[in-house]
């Protein structure tokens, strides 16, 4: 649970610093669009872990800064709680949900956390790479940086 508790302690600090360059620079819909991909895919994960039907979520959603505020601040609330209930023989436990394309799948809860963790990273490079090729400096979200 340790090593859980600290990627999504980054997860929300990355993200977080996403949002604070997202909205210094007024980025554009592609930039915004893939961060709201993050958090929907955070409010998708959370959804199956809490055992509810995650059909009707979009995995990708346009919006504005104001909606990824809203999202990452509920997402935020989500995780911590489900993270404070879950206990390390809990991490093992296989939960059964439909995916996007109404296959049934089956994960544990560790490899699914972990997938919700790195997941994101991959997103916030691919913004990174964005703000890079306008000119703008991108942002650190690597690990390292957070642990310092």
């Amino acid at each position: 649970m340790k090593t859980i508790q600290i990627m999504f302690d980054h997860l929300y600090w990355a993200n977080q610093r996403i949002l604070e360059a997202l909205h210094n620079v007024e980025a554009n819909d592609q930039q915004i669009r893939l961060f709201l991909h993050i958090l929907c895919a955070e409010q998708v994960w959370i959804a199956r872990l809490n055992g509810k039907d995650s059909s009707q979520l979009p995995i990708w959603s346009d919006g504005n800064i104001a909606d990824c505020v809203k999202l990452s601040k509920q997402n935020t609330e989500n995780y911590t709680t489900l993270l404070t209930e879950l206990s390390n023989k809990d991490l093992d436990h296989v939960i059964i949900y439909s995916n996007s394309k109404g296959k049934q799948i089956k994960n544990s809860i560790r490899d699914i956390l972990t997938h919700v963790a790195l997941h994101g990273q991959y997103h916030r490079g691919q913004i990174n790479m964005q703000l890079r090729a306008a000119g703008i400096e991108p942002v650190s979200t690597d690990y390292i940086v957070f642990s310092r």
